[in-house]
């Protein structure tokens, strides 16, 4: 049998910690069971075991999440956890990394809370892209509260407070019970549909799970996310998450965190402004100090103290142009042009006569030389012209007995049979 090598105890600890690790199964767990031997140390861990009739497991909820937890863990205590399984590499032992904790009194309603959640998630109602900005100087504030609560109170406070200017226009709306949610898409509807409101603030101060749950329910997040304008989420303390502040295009940890955020502060916007006037000032004041300079540099310029020596030059320059204007003036250059322009067409009128005098004699004289040798002028002096076939006939002996002539003569032509031939001998 062949030996194998021995792994260290690390190396399968850190196998089996892969393992766990690469499960999505244990990725994200909900367990529910009995908490036993709690410890919270000096840095805010919470450290326990979590156990059930049958077995236990070991958990811990790092200071990070431990702080969200709104009830006192006890030993004993009933809970509902989430989180995910892996292995504690020291102790060689897996457990459990709590990431929310809640008694099992609500865990109807956290489940209910954790599902909707999920759902809306993955629909995109959370996407970061999809929020819009807050106006930043807004004309007026819709906020949906309870008309007598201390949040509305704190609301405008706050608000008059920064931002005077701005107008606050309230919808009374009950934030707790049966009734809230179908009222608080109501007014949601109604603030969104009124054009003169920039910004909505909509929700209340703290309380439990089930005091906040109108904030959970599904109309809400809907009427939440179809809002027209920016809507701020204020619902509870700073530890109360709810399914509107995800939804929301802002979320504020409270009612009067929601009023700072919606309007900017009078205090800061004075100090910028005196700011920028300064700053203003120094500006122009270097630009005028800056042009000043300029125009003394310009100024004590030579040209400049005797301004009129700039025209001697010009003036010089002036009038010699108008004496070269004046031999070349146009009226002149024209009378000359027109006179030289006549003197050319008698030219050219005496040249054509020669020309065409001596061209009509030429014409005369070669008319002369054609009558002369025309065939016709020849005709008249009693002379033929034979032609066979269309052809002149230069020799006798392009003829031959029996052929059939064209007889041409000044004054007609007639047909001519050959009867008989005599050539010249070729001595002559």
């Amino acid at each position: 049998m062949e030996k194998k090598k021995p792994l260290s105890v690390s190396a399968l600890t850190d196998y089996i910690k892969y393992k766990f690790d690469r499960d999505e199964h244990l990725q994200d767990v909900y367990l529910e069971g009995e908490v036993s031997n709690f410890k919270k140390n000096v840095r805010g861990h919470f450290y326990f075991t979590l156990k059930d009739d049958n077995a236990s497991i070991r958990a811990v909820m790092f200071r990070g999440n431990a702080w969200k937890v709104k009830f006192p863990p006890e030993d004993g205590t009933n809970v509902i956890v989430r989180g995910y399984v892996s292995v504690f590499k020291v102790a060689g032992s897996y457990q459990i990394y709590v990431e929310d904790m809640q008694e099992v009194g609500l865990g109807n309603l956290y489940r209910q809370y954790l599902k909707l959640k999920e759902d809306l998630e993955k629909k995109g109602y959370f996407a970061e892209e999809r929020k819009r900005p807050l106006p930043q100087f807004p004309k007026q504030i819709a906020v949906l509260t309870s008309a007598t609560g201390a949040a509305v109170r704190d609301i405008i406070h706050i608000i008059n407070r920064r931002y005077p200017l701005v107008k606050i226009l309230v919808y009374p709306t009950t934030v707790q019970g049966d009734a809230a949610k179908d009222e608080i898409v109501k007014n949601l509807k109604a603030a969104g549909a009124n054009q003169e409101n920039d910004v909505v603030i909509v929700g209340r101060g703290g309380g439990s799970i089930e005091d906040l749950w109108a904030f959970n329910e599904e109309i809400v997040a809907d009427a939440i996310y179809h809002c027209p304008i920016p809507v701020v989420s204020a619902v509870g303390h700073e530890t109360d998450f709810t399914i509107a502040d995800f939804v929301a295009d802002k979320r504020a940890p409270t009612p009067s965190g929601a009023a700072e955020i919606v309007v900017p502060d009078q205090n800061i916007l004075h100090r910028d402004i005196d700011k920028l006037r300064v700053r203003n000032e120094d500006a122009l004041k270097r630009r005028v100090d800056e042009r000043r300079k300029r125009l003394d540099e310009l100024s004590s310029r030579y040209v400049l103290k005797d301004p009129l020596r700039i025209l001697e030059p010009m003036e010089k320059r002036l009038e010699h142009l108008r004496d070269k204007l004046r031999i070349l003036s146009p009226q002149r250059r024209l009378k000359e042009e027109q006179e030289q322009l006549q003197k050319l067409l008698k030219n050219l009128q005496r040249n054509a006569q020669l020309y065409l005098k001596e061209k009509r004699q030429t014409l005369e004289s070669r008319e002369e030389q054609l009558k002369f040798l025309s065939p016709k002028g020849l005709m008249e002096k009693g002379y033929t012209l034979a032609k066979k076939d269309g052809r002149i006939v230069k020799r006798a002996s392009d003829v031959q007995v029996g052929d059939t002539l064209e007889m041409e003569f000044y004054d007609g032509r007639i047909d001519a049979k050959v009867t008989d031939k005599k050539e010249k001998d070729s001595d002559g």
